[in-house]
């Protein structure tokens, strides 16, 4: 495993980050998830080959997901041992501080996190989405004074445009808050829309990138038109707006994947992954595994340098869109 700096913080990630969306209690909406059973051998693997940031959040699971990880942190590795994140802003339940950004759902969603993780603090506190109907100030300093609280180390943002991110980053500035030093935000060789101004800013800013959904939800790690896992199976065609997720020309990347894994004799996932990697904003993509060969997968990228030849085929076929998740 290799070890950077979140960003120009100085909190020390491991280069592949497990992401916990896939633990929680089994539901209609996501039935793929691994309950305490299931998670127990991910667990493990993630401590064997060092992966030691783990990122879940309020919402995974309704709350499971957070529980599961919290008893997992205790049986598999120490809390010292860990990067532990979480993240606030979908709706977990109907009153005023369920859901949203302002001062009293941070206050509110930090203490509950922190309860089913069973911890005293997380070391990265995330808004998993903007609220524009929270003035900004609010919010900023509702997290800062989490910080002075001693519940959270380092605050990171997800998931916006990037004069949203330059103008919360601004006041928290101007105010002498504390600041994000984490995006975590969707790249994958068929959505690189964070090129445009995003990696921009966070290169000037000094700020990590974290990437959801690197592999594109497994589309970039099989050949195109296999969808075997449930996971993928159960994920719509279209965005909440009816735009597609994905584009015929996205084929011609696939199969661009399919032929250097080939030719390199190794898997599909790990090329993909090494060109995510290859980023230097790039601090810790996001392995939400459900199977040992996930994590392991994304490790041995580490040790994958793609030529220019292949990253120009890998990148040439790229259709700009969308972005599907404001």
């Amino acid at each position: 495993m290799e070890y950077t700096r979140l960003g120009t913080s100085g909190l020390k990630v491991s280069r592949i980050a497990l992401g916990c969306m896939s633990f929680g209690t089994p539901s209609e909406w996501a039935p793929w998830t691994l309950d305490d059973a299931g998670a127990e051998p991910i667990f493990r693997q993630a401590v064997e080959l060092g992966v030691t940031f783990w990122d879940t959040a309020n919402v995974y699971g309704m709350g499971t997901s957070e529980e599961i990880v919290g008893r997992g942190l205790k049986k598999y590795t120490s809390r010292e041992d860990v990067v532990l994140a979480t993240k606030l802003f979908a709706p977990m339940h109907d009153g005023p501080g369920g859901s949203g950004l302002s001062r009293k759902a941070v206050m509110e969603q930090v203490d509950a996190s922190l309860r089913r993780l069973d911890t005293d603090y997380v070391d990265l506190y995330q808004i998993h989405r903007f609220d524009p109907e929270t003035p900004v100030e609010e919010t900023m300093e509702a997290l800062h004074d989490v910080v002075k609280a001693g519940k959270a180390r380092y605050i990171g943002a997800s998931s916006m445009w990037a004069w949203q991110f330059a103008k919360m980053q601004h006041v928290a500035e101007a105010n002498g808050w504390t600041g994000f030093v984490s995006m975590q935000d969707q790249y994958n060789l068929i959505h690189r829309e964070e090129e445009r101004e995003m990696f921009g800013l966070l290169a000037d800013q000094g700020v990590g990138s974290v990437p959801w959904s690197p592999l594109a939800g497994g589309l970039v790690a099989r050949p195109w038109g296999e969808q075997s896992t449930s996971r993928a199976k159960s994920n719509p065609a279209t965005d909440q707006h009816g735009r597609p997720l994905f584009l015929d020309s996205d084929r011609q990347t696939v199969d661009a994947v399919q032929r250097i894994a080939e030719e390199r004799g190794v898997s599909m996932a790990q090329v993909a992954m090494a060109w995510v990697l290859k980023n230097p904003v790039v601090s810790s993509p996001i392995v939400g595994a459900t199977k040992p060969h996930h994590l392991a997968d994304a490790v041995t990228a580490l040790d994958i340098e793609l030529t220019d030849d292949e990253i120009k085929s890998l990148e040439e076929h790229y259709t700009p869109r969308e972005p599907t998740y404001f």
